[in-house]
């Protein structure tokens, strides 16, 4: 936007510093305000928490406003250590936001949460979801997917650990993301979003999340680490984009996404946004038998597949 566009401001005090948060908003074609995006600024704000202002901004320009309350409610429940009080508005009343982990006030995240929403106003992708609660293991247990994440230049040191499931239709899916061991706590609020993510049943959704965070940098936060899949090195702009290309190797290794975060197979839910030109659109519908898409549709009295082109029965 050349002319720029409108933006409310919060200055949150933290036990560990102070950082602002700004919600910007464009007005729609019915002339209202609608937030579509969130970012912070400040030297002293949480390492990690702009990783999850940058995805949550992603969920504001879903257009769903149920999704986006499940998004935020989630971060509600990220705790740190260090509590404090926090005014939010719209009547200033000061809230008190409850304590957890040592290192990082996560906090803030929660915080930055209840300022976001206040301006929040705008049912698709929430409908996509194989599973809108975390799925509940029985005794036998579930399966799971981890690895070691050491960032040298940041003194990180973790497991990263994947959560997976079978679904009906065979195929296995990770549906929850967790971090365990000495890496910042506002990543905690990041991995609930992206869990959320991963539920949404095309997979387009969760590369697109994952495809924006691979160049999310943090000043003196790059390191050397190895390219997943493979024994070449290179250097990664930090932590959130090493967990990032680790999380989509995964998905690689299950033959859901391509090592570049694309899905192998378009399921026609969400709308791939690069349309060449003159190209058909893909479009939702039933199963086809030639590429394996669900996008079937019925067009001039047939069967037609708006990924492949196939044409089926008539009549």
């Amino acid at each position: 936007m050349t002319d720029g566009n409108a933006a409310w401001t919060y200055m949150v005090e933290a036990p560990h510093g102070e950082f602002a948060l700004f919600v910007g908003q464009i007005e729609n074609e019915l002339g209202r305000d609608v937030p579509f995006e969130v970012w912070v600024n400040g030297a002293e704000q949480p390492r990690g928490i702009g990783a999850v202002a940058k995805t949550l901004s992603m969920d504001m320009r879903a257009n769903d406003k149920a999704w986006l309350k499940l998004k935020l409610d989630a971060l509600a429940k990220t705790q740190d250590d260090d509590s404090f009080e926090l005014p939010l508005p719209p009547t200033a009343n000061a809230n008190w936001f409850p304590a957890w982990s040592r290192h990082w006030p996560m906090s803030c995240v929660t915080a930055a949460k209840s300022s976001a929403r206040w301006k929040v106003r705008k049912p698709p992708v929430i409908d996509c979801m194989f599973s809108r609660d975390e799925p509940k293991t029985g005794t036998d247990g579930t399966l799971s997917w981890t690895v070691d994440v050491v960032n040298p230049a940041s003194g990180e040191e973790f497991v990263l650990g994947l959560e997976e499931i079978t679904l009906p239709d065979g195929v296995t899916r990770p549906y929850s993301v967790w971090l365990s061991g000495h890496y910042p706590r506002a990543l905690d609020g990041l991995t609930r979003l992206l869990s959320l993510d991963m539920r949404v049943l095309d997979p387009a959704w969760i590369g697109m999340k994952l495809r924006k965070l691979l160049n999310y940098a943090e000043p003196l936060g790059d390191f050397m680490a190895r390219v997943p899949g493979s024994n070449k090195q290179q250097n990664w702009p930090s932590t959130v984009a090493y967990i990032a290309r680790l999380i989509m190797h995964r998905y690689a290794m299950l033959r859901i996404l391509d090592e570049n975060g694309y899905p192998t197979r378009e399921m026609g839910i969400l709308e791939v946004p690069e349309q060449k030109s003159g190209g058909v659109k893909v479009m939702q519908g039933s199963l086809c038998g030639e590429c394996g898409n669900y996008t079937v549709i019925r067009k001039d009295g047939c069967d037609f597949c708006s990924a492949c082109g196939a044409v089926g029965s008539c009549g």
